[in-house]
């Protein structure tokens, strides 16, 4: 199994690849776009992407590569996110005065940055910050990332669990260029996820969203997002329960297809055991 990540070894999408896949071959991509190119290029490759944080909300910039690409869904994966105070081995926390990681993870953690008064550094990923205060001499500065970063790095946890929340769970998507969408079953539980833009004309998107209270289909998802950096259009990400060959999903469907300017669907795959907890 041949698996891209965004980051370094040692990030959360990392610890992710090894729950869902033994022995993965994992390549790692300096950014988001160069993981999901790399699924588009050699169908060989799943990525496995980081789509949205209960506490932060949507990983940025994936909204926009979705329709860019067009890659295929073919899971999900929730993975509970447990964020670790990294410093050199001879550090002391006393002895921090800024950390360095991750947009998102950087706002995960905000109590004890506020609390120590640690002066932030945003960087491309919580991996890549561990790999750069591994490869550095400065005590001063720490990294926020996994355990698993610590052990590649050589790291000391100097906090562990430093997270706001500890509810704390990052949702992941498995994509990849080839259609893998499995067939119907009535004893498990699937989502249909797509992305449509809606006719530029007054009351879009309640047409668009009607077929799917006629037959009652469940949104779990729905989100906007700007075209092309302007403000006089949206497209909208949508998942929802159920199949594309139930005969209500694919009524739903057709109805938005009929209100809206483009419609894409980006998979049909099992919905995780996770969201029945």
């Amino acid at each position: 199994m041949k698996i891209g990540i965004q980051g370094e070894l040692g990030a959360y999408s990392h610890i992710a690849v090894e729950n869902l896949y033994k022995n993965a071959d994992i390549k790692t991509c300096s950014t988001f776009e160069d993981t999901f190119k790399l699924a588009y290029n050699d169908q060989n490759y799943k990525i496995v992407i980081p789509i949205e944080n209960s506490l932060a909300g949507r990983v940025a910039d994936i909204h926009y590569l979705l329709p860019k690409y067009k890659l295929q869904i073919h899971g999900e994966y929730f993975l509970p996110v447990e964020h670790n105070l990294l410093g050199k081995q001879d550090a002391s926390i006393e002895e921090i005065k800024y950390v360095r990681s991750h947009a998102q993870a950087i706002s995960q953690c905000q109590k004890i940055i506020n609390e120590k008064n640690f002066k932030s550094i945003i960087s491309v990923d919580t991996a890549g910050s561990a790999k750069d205060l591994a490869k550095g001499k400065d005590k001063s500065i720490a990294a926020i990332a996994s355990e698993l970063s610590a052990k590649m790095y050589n790291l000391k946890i100097l906090k562990k669990n430093i997270e706001d929340d500890k509810g704390n769970v990052t949702r992941f998507l498995i994509m990849g260029k080839n259609i893998e969408q499995p067939d119907y079953d009535k004893n498990k539980k699937y989502l249909t996820s797509c992305i449509f833009r809606v006719k530029s004309e007054p009351s879009a998107l309640y047409k668009c969203l009607g077929g799917f209270a006629t037959n009652q289909v469940n949104l779990t998802k729905l989100e906007s997002f700007s075209v092309k950096n302007t403000f006089e259009q949206a497209n909208f990400y949508l998942d929802i329960e159920g199949h594309l060959e139930q005969p209500k999903v694919k009524k739903a469907l057709e109805e938005l297809g009929f209100h809206t300017e483009t419609l894409d669907i980006l998979g049909v795959y099992e919905s995780s055991a996770f969201r029945q907890k």
